[in-house]
């Protein structure tokens, strides 16, 4: 492989880092209770509770819809990302990466 082709792949991956960092994908739990956004690289952008729909009472139960959220949003954002870099994923181990 070239030196050409390595940079033409280095841009296909920014290409694809920039997708993923525009992409939000938001997961509801507790009937909307509790929203997280993540983009494509695993950032959280924002989590929002909604007062009306938790009960003071049971913090266990909010806590327990944040946590699930939080790692159903990471999973799906790692899947987003791995079906992005899938078709790169053969290229990149003729590089040695």
């Amino acid at each position: 492989m070239g030196k050409f082709d390595q940079a033409k792949m280095l841009l296909q991956v920014k290409k694809i880092q920039k997708e993923l960092q525009k992409q939000i994908i938001t997961i509801e739990k507790g009937d909307g209770a509790v929203r997280v956004e993540i983009n494509g690289e695993q950032k959280i952008k924002k989590i929002h509770i909604d007062p009306d729909s938790v009960d003071l009472d049971d913090i266990g139960e909010l806590e327990k819809w944040v946590e699930e959220a939080v790692k159903e949003a990471i999973q799906a954002s790692q899947k987003l990302a791995a079906e992005k870099m899938q078709p790169m994923m053969g290229a990149l181990g003729n590089l040695g990466l």
